[in-house]
């Protein structure tokens, strides 16, 4: 891959119905957060070809809202991605190299935020922007990084929805 989009899910609701976390819907905020982030996205010329999706409620609808800024992209949904720590994420990445285009994950937290962090450290990252990725990374953002010729992570952006007019938060 040349491109690497990590996407945490947008604002979902504090329980579902089912009483199961793996249920949780999005909230209308979230839906539009949701939707904001893919044209924000789409708009800066950061289009996935490839989606890679937890198989959670709040992770397939954050998907659903964002896919249409972006045209067809093949989508997968991976039960593994579901709370998946950064070192699994890391083999899936891993496991990817060789192959043209963008991936975009779409995903939880903790382990998503940590994988933002490692991939900024990995690519000699500035202390200051190393900082802002540690202090928190809220629904509906995402963390974009270009693979260079080796392999290592370029940092190259950070979208938050509460910066382009969405909700944002935890």
């Amino acid at each position: 891959m040349q491109r690497l989009i990590l996407l945490r899910h947008a604002k979902a609701e504090r329980t579902a119905t089912s009483g199961d976390d793996f249920d949780r819907a999005l909230c209308e905020r979230g839906k539009r957060d949701a939707k904001l982030m893919g044209e924000v996205l789409a708009e800066r010329g950061v289009r996935p070809t490839r989606a890679w999706v937890s198989p959670a409620l709040r992770t397939r609808e954050t998907w659903a809202e964002a896919a249409p800024a972006f045209g067809f992209v093949e989508a997968r949904f991976l039960n593994d991605l579901y709370h998946a720590t950064a070192s699994l994420m890391r083999r899936l990445i891993e496991g990817d190299e060789g192959e043209d285009g963008t991936v975009i994950l779409v995903g939880h937290n903790p382990g998503l935020h940590q994988l933002a962090v490692d991939l900024l450290v990995e690519g000699a990252a500035g202390a200051r922007e190393v900082d802002r990725m540690r202090g928190r990374f809220p629904t509906a953002t995402a963390a974009v990084f270009d693979i260079d010729a080796a392999g290592r992570p370029v940092f190259d952006g950070l979208y938050l929805a509460a910066d382009h007019g969405g909700g944002g938060g935890e």
